[in-house]
């Protein structure tokens, strides 16, 4: 079988072995009682944990060397696990086989807010052949850092990711069909101490969750919205970011529901408030020494130029790619003008108008890509920053100039404003093709077109207000 482990984090500052679990040490605590299950699972096209509850002795006697089965529909259905017709690698005439969830063992560890219980993340391979399945998220992202690394590059992520917070449970929206949802805050949060001492209740047990489980966070603070919250994990190495991401948007969900609230990371929730985002910031090191690759944008030395390409094959790559970062019909709604979200396929020095800032200084230079919202699969948004960036290198892709004052009202390209136009884009695109591979390419877009298709059937409250009176 191919090598499908991911590589060691070389974050320094990384916390060794606080909540990870090495399969020994899995072994030892199965056998006192502390760890009876381990959930081992991976990510649906959506973003979202799916897999199996295992009995702690069984994944250690079996499951870690030889995985589980699980149904090959679970990468091809929509957001309320719909089987839908149009791909290639799952549908109605082959069957709906099985295929392996392989236990990453580097992934292990323990899960602090459930009860005696740990967690693999898992590759997905093909049952018969045993090899990666191209179109499983992590699978896509793998296939980047590859590429990143034959060109001499190991691709470091962090991500900001904001969600708002609410005081009704999960049950009492469902039952009123999420019609307005109670924010936890009746007033804008940004930076407010005293409004998020407030939540710390909750927030603390989020923070403290993720450092307990092998997560390392830096900060929380409160955002522009009214219940609206940032916690940022500590940069690492894009696939065990990536595994982070995954791990974190789960766990917010499941410790909110404990404490009978609810959270959303859609990308924009209201019409009337802003919207949350998924700022990605990435930069290269170098595959031999670990030195970073990239200085000032502007300068001269190997490092800017490979900075510039980067950028350029980023900004060059936004359209085509902008399914990727915004993969619902919801996610065109957070674009609005003087919103923090941008329109701008533009960039700039720390200019928060610009879809792209340069930040950082020295070593810790990078680029941040304000584009994704919250609503993102982290493995393919990755993919595609990642990607687009290789391409601009390899092909010496120069950016425009960059963007003063203000970028709402520049003269520039800009984002799909919608859902339609960006699925057009990505759909036609050679370059989304290119960097994805035809595989990965078709998988997505077939997703993209079968989410349009479902969007249009439905008839919206809004619509009823506006015009059931009027004709």
């Amino acid at each position: 079988m191919a090598d499908v482990h991911s590589p060691t984090p070389r974050d320094p500052s990384y916390p060794s072995g606080r909540g990870r679990l090495d399969p020994d040490q899995l072994r030892a605590a199965v056998a006192e009682g502390s760890i009876d299950t381990v959930i081992v699972a991976a990510t649906d096209l959506q973003g979202r944990l799916v897999g199996k509850r295992v009995s702690g002795w069984y994944f250690c006697d079996f499951v870690a060397s030889h995985g589980v089965e699980a149904c090959n529909y679970l990468l091809g259905v929509d957001v309320e696990m719909t089987p839908l017709d149009g791909f290639r690698f799952a549908n109605w005439d082959s069957g709906y086989g099985d295929m392996g969830f392989i236990p990453d063992l580097s992934t292990l560890r323990v899960v602090p807010w459930l009860e005696a219980t740990a967690l693999a993340l898992c590759d997905i391979v093909d049952e018969a052949a045993r090899e990666p399945v191209a179109v499983s998220p992590r699978q896509v992202l793998k296939a980047q850092v590859a590429k990143a690394h034959a060109a001499g590059f190991v691709p470091a992520i962090g991500a900001e990711l904001e969600f708002f917070l609410f005081r009704d449970s999960y049950e009492e929206l469902a039952a009123r069909g999420y019609r307005d949802p109670t924010p936890h805050s009746d007033w804008i949060e940004d930076y407010h101490v005293f409004q998020t001492t407030r939540d710390e209740y909750l927030i603390r047990k989020i923070r403290n969750a993720m450092d307990d489980c092998g997560i390392p966070v830096e900060f929380s603070k409160g955002e522009a919205g009214f219940g609206q919250h940032e916690i940022n994990l500590r940069y690492a190495e894009a696939v065990e970011m990536a595994d982070r991401q995954s791990i974190y948007k789960n766990a917010v969900r499941e410790i909110a529901e404990a404490e009978g609230r609810s959270v959303t990371f859609m990308a924009k929730y209201s019409e009337s408030d802003v919207g949350s985002s998924c700022h990605l910031h990435v930069s290269l090191t170098d595959i031999s020494t670990g030195d970073p690759v990239f200085d000032s944008v502007d300068g001269t030395s190997e490092g800017s130029r490979r900075f510039r390409h980067f950028l350029g094959g980023v900004l060059d790559a936004s359209r085509d790619l902008a399914m990727c970062w915004a993969p619902t019909v919801n996610s065109y709604k957070r674009y609005q003008p003087a919103s923090w979200a941008p329109t701008a396929i533009a960039w700039g020095h720390d200019n928060r108008t610009c879809g792209y800032r340069i930040v950082g200084h020295g070593t810790g230079t990078r680029l941040e890509s304000r584009v994704p919202g919250a609503d993102v699969n982290g493995y393919i948004a990755y993919a595609a920053l990642i990607g687009a960036g290789l391409r601009g290198i390899a092909e010496g892709i120069e950016p425009p100039r960059a963007v003063e004052g203000n970028a709402y009202e520049a003269d520039v390209e800009r984002i799909p404003s919608t859902f339609a136009e960006s699925l057009d884009a990505f759909e036609s695109s050679d370059v989304a093709r290119t960097v994805l591979g035809d595989d990965v390419h078709a998988h997505l877009a077939n997703l993209a077109r079968q989410e349009w298709a479902a969007a249009n059937r439905v008839v919206t409250d809004w619509e009823r207000r506006r015009y059931f009176a009027q004709f």
